[in-house]
C-alpha cells in the first residue's frame, strides 16, 4: 500500500481543540452544578425533617374525637332543641365545671356568641365561643375548658321528615403541647365517652 496521505490541517486541528476544550467546560460546570444540587436538596431535605410541623404528628397520633345519635324529630326542631334548652337536658351534674352548683347553661345563639354554665352563687364558667353559626344545619364553638385551643362542631343531618342524625367532632387535640397533654391522661378516652352519654342523653329528652 502507499504511504499515508497528510493529516487535518492545522486550523481544523485547532478548531477542534476548541471545541474539546468547550465541550470539557461545560461537562464540567454541569457536574459541579449538579453536585450543588444535591447538596442543597440534602440539606433543605434535613432541614424540612428538623422544622416539620409538631402539629403534624400530633394530629395523627391526636385524631379527632367524633360521635353521633339519632334523633326522633325534624331538624329544625332537633337543632333549636339542642341549643334553645341546653340547660334543662346536659347532665351538669356530671359533665360541668360546678356540677352541683349548676343553676343553668346559657346559649348566645350568634357568631361570636358565648356558651357558658351559671352557678347558684351568682358565678359563671365559659365553656367556648361561637366560631361558625349555621342553624339549622350546625355550629362550632371553641372548648375553652381544656388547657389548649380545641374545637366542637356539631352537624345536624335531615335523615326524614322526622329524623335527625346529630354528629360531633371535637377537634385540635394536636394544638395541646405534651405537658398539656400529659395532665389530661384520660381526657380523650373521657371526652370520647362523655360526648356519647351527652348525645344520648339529649336524644332521649327528644323521644
Amino acid at each position: 500500500m502507499g504511504a499515508a496521505g497528510p493529516g487535518p490541517p492545522a486550523e481544523y486541528r485547532e478548531r477542534r481543540r476548541h471545541l474539546e476544550a468547550a465541550w470539557a467546560g461545560a461537562l464540567r460546570r454541569f457536574r459541579d452544578h449538579m453536585d450543588d444540587h444535591h447538596h442543597l436538596h440534602e440539606h433543605m431535605h434535613e432541614g424540612t425533617r428538623m422544622t416539620e410541623p409538631v402539629d403534624n404528628v400530633r394530629q395523627l397520633r391526636r385524631p379527632p374525637i367524633r360521635q353521633s345519635t339519632v334523633v326522633r324529630s325534624d331538624v329544625a326542631h332537633t337543632f333549636d332543641a339542642f341549643v334553645r334548652t341546653i340547660g334543662a337536658w346536659w347532665p351538669v351534674q356530671t359533665h360541668s365545671m360546678g356540677q352541683e352548683r349548676v343553676a343553668g347553661v346559657v346559649f348566645e345563639r350568634e357568631l361570636g356568641g358565648r356558651i357558658y354554665e351559671t352557678w347558684d352563687d351568682g358565678g359563671e364558667s365559659t365553656w367556648g365561643h361561637v366560631l361558625a353559626w349555621d342553624p339549622p344545619n350546625g355550629f362550632t364553638m371553641t372548648w375553652d375548658i381544656l388547657p389548649g385551643e380545641t374545637e366542637v362542631q356539631l352537624s345536624f343531618r335531615a335523615l326524614g321528615p322526622a329524623l335527625t342524625r346529630v354528629e360531633v367532632e371535637h377537634r385540635g387535640w394536636e394544638r395541646l403541647t405534651d405537658e398539656q397533654f400529659a395532665q389530661l391522661p384520660t381526657a380523650r378516652g373521657g371526652y370520647s365517652e362523655g360526648w356519647k352519654l351527652i348525645l344520648a342523653t339529649f336524644a332521649r329528652t327528644q323521644e
